[in-house]
């Protein structure tokens, strides 16, 4: 009987890897609202048969980012301002909620690793300021800041312990993280100071975590998350946003 390991991957894994690669590209506006795609288009572009390619449109199709135009064609769907607006209150909403489940879960171990990642932001907003009030160009350190918050967001969802809540909110995101990424760098690159009024937050989440204020976590959360968004939404940017979705 042949090993496991030896078997090429199944239409299930390809479909999840199509999945995600077209879900990235419309969420980075690779491909943008409106673009019309094929089947045999998309199968080419990811070098996989027809098969997976169908199970991901499927499912972003579910999700909403893909609209049917005919039997084997398909376009990016577009938009409005109000429909990422909506969107964005209910990620806020979400988040808030993680936060409170989070004050009442969070283990000392997970706390400490929140402190420690907060610790190597501090060293990198130290060099960021120096390398700025040098004239320096500080994007390498901003790239290893954006990280490290993005893990400090992802331990403070592992904290939640509620993996349903935290599906929610991967499928409500008004961004996806490399989208979120890029537009973050090209604000704080003319804009220096751009979001750091926020950042004291965090402090502040993980001392309500160790002490179990679900509601102090979930405020804290919530505004810190309108006030992301919001500034994030408000950047220029040539290309709709869809909301980014993750299996």
């Amino acid at each position: 009987m042949a090993d496991e390991t030896s078997r090429g991957p199944t239409t299930s894994t390809l479909a999840d890897g199509a999945y995600r690669a077209l879900r990235d590209a419309i969420t980075t506006g690779e491909l943008g609202a409106g673009q019309k795609v094929t089947e045999r288009g998309l199968a080419e572009r990811l070098s996989v048969s027809p098969t997976p390619v169908r199970e991901a449109i499927r499912r972003l199709e579910q999700d909403g980012l893909l609209e049917r135009t005919g039997p084997r064609t398909v376009q990016v769907a577009a938009f409005s301002d109000v429909a990422i607006q909506d969107l964005a209150e209910v990620e806020v909403a979400l988040r808030g909620m993680v936060a409170r489940f989070a004050a009442r879960r969070a283990t000392p171990e997970q706390l400490d690793r929140l402190d420690a990642v907060l610790d190597e932001a501090d060293d990198l907003l130290i060099l960021i300021k120096q390398r700025h009030r040098a004239g320096q160009e500080p994007s390498r350190y901003l790239g290893r800041l954006l990280d490290a918050m993005q893990r400090f967001n992802e331990i403070v969802e592992s904290c939640a312990g509620n993996p349903v809540l935290v599906r929610l909110l991967d499928q409500t995101r008004v961004f996806s993280w490399p989208a979120r990424r890029a537009r973050l760098l090209e604000r704080i690159g003319h804009d220096p100071e751009f979001g750091l009024h926020r950042y004291t937050s965090h402090r502040a989440l993980v001392r309500a975590l160790r002490v179990g204020d679900s509601a102090a976590a979930e405020a804290l959360v919530i505004e810190d998350a309108r006030g992301g968004l919001g500034d994030l939404l408000a950047a220029p940017t040539t290309q709709t946003t869809a909301p980014a979705t993750r299996p």
